[in-house]
């Protein structure tokens, strides 16, 4: 048997598997199928096949690294290219993704010519800004004209359908109103072209409220799912906006594992002069008087902010961290606590990020 080590994040395949099934489950009901996003758990393999078994019809990530590993392993599924792609990389990219979002006329015409290098017809999604201001079309018009072009003089592109993203830039939610836009947006795409699109997607994880609302319009069939799975009720949907389905999903698909190396009661304001923290920040800090705390080695360097953590004992709280040390206030812990204890942490999405991609993080993973 493995040794176990630590730091560690554990991943719960079951947990996993239950949270993508229960996300694909809420969005057929709406006509609305589900593109895996995996660039949260750092692509691993083990995750996307969570995603293919628990009903996701594609598999997605930013990276094409990611997108690599999963080809490799010929998961059955079409994989998709979610971050507008680069020059540099259209002849890796055509190798690799069935499916890429797009945003300019100018990548499009050097996609073609990539694509009829290699002899293949490669699947496009053409971008709208509704006005979170990340990538796409801003205006409608030129969207649609770039659609007419895609479909008439690039033949070796097929322009599979439209796509927006809301909430990753500029906080922009995903309203009935931006929803509408999409779907209109696709229609005049599909009139300008003579035909129908294959693909309307409707944003990420975010875009669930849609779902939720019942108000997605029939348009609308694809959304592009990674948070709201390897999160659930930790994710912004419930955090943030209140939305009490998400509770229907497990927060324990990724947990943390760290090491206490240290208890001692300390004061709990620093003494002396102060400057700036090992971040270039200036902290404020409460005087609560002289408090338990516990040190545990992991920090900063590893998953990021110290509010993407929560501790699952009672009365436990993360109060700060350096690089490599985190500190726990453990006084109203009512079990205690002593050096060598494992303590666990649910995590929110950016620490899933960070963590599963930290050399310092081992990973162990718990099959269903």
């Amino acid at each position: 048997m493995t040794e176990r080590r630590y730091p560690a994040v554990v991943i719960d395949h079951g947990k996993v598997q239950h949270n993508v099934k229960t996300v694909c489950d809420w969005c057929q009901e709406e006509g609305i199928f589900v593109a895996g996003v995996i660039k949260g758990a750092n692509g691993m393999v083990s995750v996307a096949e969570d995603y293919v078994a628990g009903g996701a019809k594609m598999i997605a990530s930013s990276r094409l690294e990611q997108l690599k590993r999963c080809k490799e392993k010929n998961l059955g599924v079409p994989l998709m290219m979610i971050r507008v792609p680069m020059m540099s990389e259209l002849s890796e990219l055509v190798q690799i993704a069935d499916y890429s979002l797009n945003s300019e006329i100018a990548t499009l015409r050097a996609l073609d010519k990539a694509a009829a290098d290699q002899g293949k017809i490669h699947n496009v999604v053409l971008m709208a800004d509704l006005g979170d201001l990340r990538e796409g079309f801003f205006d409608s018009e030129e969207l649609v004209a770039t659609a007419k072009e895609v479909e008439d003089t690039l033949p070796h592109l097929h322009l599979a359908g439209v796509g927006t993203n809301l909430g990753c830039y500029g906080s922009v939610m995903a309203t009935e109103d931006k929803m509408q836009d999409l779907a209109e947006i696709a229609e005049a795409v599909e009139k300008e072209i003579g035909r129908p699109l294959e693909i309307v997607s409707g944003g990420a994880t975010s875009s669930l409220m849609g779902v939720f609302g019942k108000y997605m319009p029939k348009k609308i069939n694809m959304l592009r799912i990674g948070a709201a799975i390897l999160t659930g009720p930790l994710e912004d949907m419930c955090t943030c906006y209140g939305y009490s389905e998400m509770n229907a999903l497990s927060d324990e698909a990724f947990t943390l594992e760290a090491q206490v190396i240290e208890v001692k009661k300390k004061a709990s304001h620093p003494i002396g002069q102060l400057g700036v923290d090992a971040f270039g920040q200036k902290p404020e800090y409460v005087d609560r008087g002289i408090r338990t705390r516990a040190l545990v080695a992991i920090g900063r360097a590893d998953y990021g902010d110290i509010g993407d953590l929560v501790p699952t004992i009672l009365g436990m709280e993360v109060i700060g961290a350096s690089g490599d040390h985190t500190i726990l206030d453990i006084e109203d812990v009512k079990e205690p606590i002593k050096v060598g204890d494992i303590i666990t942490f649910k995590l929110k999405y950016s620490a899933i990020l960070r963590v599963t991609g930290s050399e310092n993080v081992k990973r162990f993973e718990r099959s269903k």
